[in-house]
């Protein structure tokens, strides 16, 4: 689709087909910030569930492929731990962020231990899986819909979970004790559920039946754990998808009122994260009247990210200006010189791991070049340039951030 030089044009640079790994450095500043009652190291662990926002590990340890999953080769890992770790990030996740700023370890995968050994999961342990569903398999095998990524989905990290409480403590009373003193963390979940459809290329009216199922499935997860003694849940919504490159690539339209003029985002993908997110509130506030006693917090992730598609020059820590390659050619008669654009091709696996949203700028003074300049927003995988949660009070740039967390009522 042409654009005019102020709209996002559609280009991708993807490492990721199966999740929205372009906002994920902003994750960090979502958390409690004074939201939750037992901050600054009142809670004794934290216990996971979701897909590849929060896995730090476990499908690169159960995955049976011969070949190791992308998410295990360089550049990932790069940043902070300086080698691949399981993590779909250069770097930390914000579940990591999270426990460095509870005072707690980074939060092993259920499947971490070596050589079947078993790891301490005393402060905590994480059950999330790259491309987990919050739908059992069976829901998609019946449909015909296939996640390259893994069979898991929430119900079995529920599962795990409950198999492994006993290991921790030793009577219904002291398991009440020790998730009394946790934080759960639910998701992000469900937005496999969706992409692994759109891969398949059903329709929407098609995917938007499975927001009912999907989002009884967190909720059935969320009744679980709080059964079980849980009390403080933090329930991520989904992302703006109609932003996702790989969307606005596959959905492309010559219709200009398809897309936001703002972002350039595709406005019906948008349309249909915002109804997942409000019947999951819908859901949750449900679940709250059921029990009042618990702290369940929905994190707006949609709104969070929508800054960085409004203002991605204001939140880009390290922006990239790539001009197209012009090849001058002499005419037919040899007399002038014909300019020519070539669009070069990259390797989805190579040296960058992130998403990037493309903008186009007018470029001025240059004769034998294209009428644009493209700026690629890298807002993705890369761990954030300025201080870490613990550190916000003397971050410059957290005075410009909002905490996108409410508690239901």
């Amino acid at each position: 689709m042409a654009s005019s030089s102020s709209s996002p044009i559609i280009i991708e640079k993807l490492i990721h087909t199966h999740t929205y790994k372009f906002i994920l450095f902003f994750f960090f500043f979502l958390v409690f910030l004074a939201s939750i009652k037992h901050s600054n190291g009142c809670y004794t662990s934290i216990f996971s569930f979701g897909d590849s926002i929060a896995d730090t590990g476990n499908l690169a340890c159960i995955s049976e492929s011969p070949q190791p999953p992308h998410f295990m080769l360089p550049p990932y890992g790069e940043t902070y731990f300086h080698r691949p770790t399981g993590r779909c990030s250069d770097g930390r996740l914000v579940i990591d962020f999270i426990a460095e700023y509870l005072g707690l370890p980074l939060v092993p995968p259920y499947f971490g231990g070596q050589n079947g050994s078993r790891m301490n999961f005393q402060e905590g342990v994480n059950f999330a899986v790259v491309g987990a569903t919050a739908l059992d398999i069976d829901f998609f095998e019946q449909r015909g819909i296939h996640n390259p990524f893994t069979n898991c989905s929430l119900g079995n990290q529920l599962d795990w979970f409950k198999r492994m409480l006993p290991s921790l403590c030793h009577t219904p009373s002291d398991c009440k004790k020790l998730l009394r003193n946790s934080l759960v963390l639910m998701g992000e979940i469900g937005g496999n559920d969706y992409n692994h459809a759109f891969d398949s290329g059903r329709n929407i009216e098609e995917i938007q039946s499975f927001v009912p199922p999907v989002i009884n499935a967190i909720g059935f997860a969320i009744n679980e754990l709080i059964e079980l003694g849980a009390v403080t849940l933090m329930v991520p919504g989904n992302f703006p998808i109609g932003c996702r490159p790989t969307y606005l690539t596959n959905f492309m339209s010559s219709n200009k009122e398809a897309y936001d003029p703002e972002t350039g985002c595709l406005i019906w993908l948008n349309e249909f994260a915002m109804y997942h997110n409000d019947m999951l509130q819908i859901e949750l506030n449900r679940i709250q009247k059921l029990h009042p006693y618990a702290t369940i917090i929905y994190a707006d992730y949609y709104n969070a990210a929508m800054r960085f598609f409004r203002s991605p020059i204001e939140y880009d820590p390290m922006p990239l200006v790539v001009e197209p390659l012009t090849i001058e050619k002499p005419d037919s008669k040899g007399k002038e010189k014909v300019v020519q654009t070539k669009k070069t091709k990259t390797n989805p696996m190579d040296t960058s791991c992130a998403s990037f949203i493309p903008y186009e700028l007018p470029t001025s003074g240059h004769e034998r070049r294209s009428s644009t300049k493209i700026i690629l927003h890298p807002v993705a995988i890369y761990e954030p340039t300025f201080q870490s949660i613990a550190g916000l009070s003397s971050s410059s740039s957290s005075s410009n951030w909002d905490v996108h967390i409410s508690h239901l009522q």
